[in-house]
């Protein structure tokens, strides 16, 4: 009996932390990366393990593969910070209340855009934009990730089954944020050419940041991938609105608990609601001015003729 109570004593008094710091870091490489922060909390000893710049760099380079070949967006931003930043879903309010409206605007945007089919990577791209020109603040907001005429694709797939990240990364400021809803919020056909375009889409501080993934038609590989930003009203952001929506993003806190994608969705679809009862109004407001106009022509028809026959 004794032994046997030595034995459960030995077992009640051992811990994880009791394991070899090189077998407790393996197995911390294997969470992702809400796990590793949650088990960064419990100890001083895990913390300091969760700490590890290689293992977020890991874990970035598993999540968005198109960092791989371009390791300037890991140096500029630490790999623990660009997860944080990039990895939940910016608050929609964010810039609503003029956050970084009096701050410099990014100089540089640098995109990091990832395709998923069925979870597994597809495609990816990094995209330099320099965004200081007079011509890119004054023009429509416009990212082109992939744009060729020959499928991305070597074998057909299913739209609707198509995930998408679209990580923004500011070089100076070091922070990051992810414009993408990651599933899509619709999915379409293009009335002329017949292709399919699939959309992902953020609301933030009252526009739409979208990004359109079309696919051609019957192949269903891809052909373009880009993301555009409109207002309230359907009209295209300008490269000055959209950059300060950005850098508010980046500093707002961001969305957790798994309920991005539900909210990014839910509000998607109460802008395109708001957007279509705006553009009502706007017709009925159009229609009765046209018939004011109409009526108080009309009047000075009648009038004039009136004058004419009276006199």
């Amino acid at each position: 009996m004794a032994p046997g109570r030595e034995e459960e004593k030995m077992v009640a008094t051992t811990t994880i932390e009791d394991l070899h710091a090189d077998v407790l870091a393996r197995a911390l490489r294997r969470l992702d990366g809400r796990s590793l922060a949650a088990a960064s909390c419990a100890t001083a000893r895990l913390r300091a393990l969760a700490a590890d710049p290689e293992t977020w760099r890991a874990l970035c380079l598993a999540e968005w593969p198109s960092m791989a070949g371009h390791p300037r967006l890991l140096s500029v931003v630490p790999p623990r910070r660009l997860f944080a930043d990039a990895f939940p879903f910016p608050r929609p309010d964010a810039g609503e209340l003029g956050g970084g409206g009096g701050g410099p605007l990014p100089s540089e945007l640098v995109s990091a855009v990832d395709v998923y089919y069925r979870g597994a990577p597809l495609l990816s791209r990094v995209v330099e934009t320099p965004a200081s020109s007079p011509w890119f603040l004054g023009s429509p907001f416009r990212v082109e990730a992939v744009e060729c005429k020959k499928p991305a694709a070597e074998a057909a797939l299913s739209p609707a089954e198509l995930e998408l990240s679209w990580v923004v990364v500011d070089p100076a400021r070091g922070r990051a944020v992810n414009v993408s809803s990651r599933r899509a919020v619709a999915v379409d056909r293009h009335w002329y050419t017949g292709e399919t375009l699939v959309r992902f889409a953020v609301v933030l501080g009252g526009c739409k940041f979208e990004t359109t993934v079309t696919c051609s038609e019957g192949a269903g590989n891809i052909s373009e991938v880009s993301l555009a930003v409109q207002d309230a009203d359907g009209a295209a952001a300008s490269g000055e609105r959209s950059l300060r929506l950005l850098a508010a993003a980046m500093e707002e806190q961001r969305i957790g608990g798994g309920r991005e994608r539900d909210e990014a969705k839910r509000r998607y679809d109460e802008f395109v609601k708001s957007r279509k009862g705006r553009k009502e109004s706007k017709a009925r407001r159009e229609a009765l001015i046209d018939l004011c106009c109409s009526a108080a022509s009309a009047m000075a028809v009648l009038s004039f003729v009136a004058a004419v026959v009276l006199r």
